[in-house]
């Protein structure tokens, strides 16, 4: 059995420092609204975070790790604490233009082009070539909104958690192909349905280039809170893989408006000879679903 040290090393205290700044991403704190709410000093928090206090009291480390909403074990394991590490800092490696880090709890993400700094977006400067940029290009940007922080964070939360997986069932045919989008907990979020059929059979003749197989793609639904975040494409993917597995080379669809962006962006093409969108109804009437 080992002693425990009073001392924290140089190592350690780097360790400590990334744990803090971890915590306080998660809880979406700056340094100064933890010290605030733990009634540390911030410049101890500073210390701490940057590895400096090699050092610190653990009454001290105890009130900013409770403060930022963490819980503080010693000598018991994750796995049987069953305490879930929060994610690392992503942008710890970045510094701005004077060498700092970047706050934790903020997103920030490098400026590569102007489409990447949202100043440039809104002012679309950005269709601009470079020699007439009105100003330098910023070597990062960061979301100093706290709505649309948690919204882009949900957002990631939900790309790298949803499943898309195919549905096999006895109550469908063989013929029909079903994808749906789920979050961890079964929430249906998103749906494919297509089927297969023979262009001989459907059209009561064959020519050399017509394919023998081929997917008609009947509709690609999404609830209307998960849009916008790739979902769609994951189950367009999903369905026109499989298809390649199978041997089908062909798909038709008939879209409109933004079904029509998203079936190009998948890699479909509009055939000229066949309209992109079909309404029923009264002429000059528009129809609701």
């Amino acid at each position: 059995m080992t002693e425990a040290s009073d001392h924290t090393d140089e190592a350690s205290g780097a360790d400590l420092g990334q744990a803090l700044r971890a915590l306080r991403r998660r809880a979406d704190l700056s340094q100064r609204q933890l010290a605030e709410k733990s009634g540390v000093p911030q410049s101890t928090l500073a210390r701490i975070e940057s590895g400096r206090a090699l050092d610190p009291r653990f009454r001290t480390v105890e009130r900013l790790v409770q403060a930022a909403g963490g819980t503080l074990a010693i000598g018991v394991p994750p796995t049987i604490s069953g305490v879930t590490e929060p994610a690392p800092v992503p942008h710890d490696d970045m510094r701005d233009e004077a060498g700092r880090r970047y706050p934790a709890h903020l997103d920030v993400w490098p400026v590569h082009e102007p489409r990447d700094w949202p100043g440039a977006w809104w002012a679309e400067w950005y269709r601009l070539p470079p020699e007439r940029y009105p100003l330098p290009l910023p070597p990062a940007a960061y979301e100093l909104n706290r709505r649309y922080r948690d919204n882009r964070r949900w957002a990631a939360e939900v790309r790298r958690t949803a499943q898309v997986r195919r549905v096999i069932s006895s109550d469908l045919p063989a013929t029909c192909w079903r994808y749906v989008a789920e979050l961890p907990d079964g929430t249906l979020v998103g749906e494919l349905r297509a089927h297969e059929r023979s262009p001989f059979l459907e059209y009561g003749e064959w020519h050399p280039d017509m394919p023998e197989r081929e997917v008609v793609l009947d509709g690609v639904l999404v609830d209307a809170r998960y849009r916008r975040l790739g979902l769609g494409r994951r189950l367009v993917t999903a369905l026109l893989t499989a298809m390649r597995e199978a041997g089908i080379d062909d798909a038709a669809a008939i879209a409109e408006g933004s079904g029509t962006d998203l079936l190009l962006a998948c890699g479909f093409e509009i055939e000229a000879r066949r309209p992109t969108a079909l309404r029923l109804g009264h002429p000059g009437k528009r129809c609701f679903s």
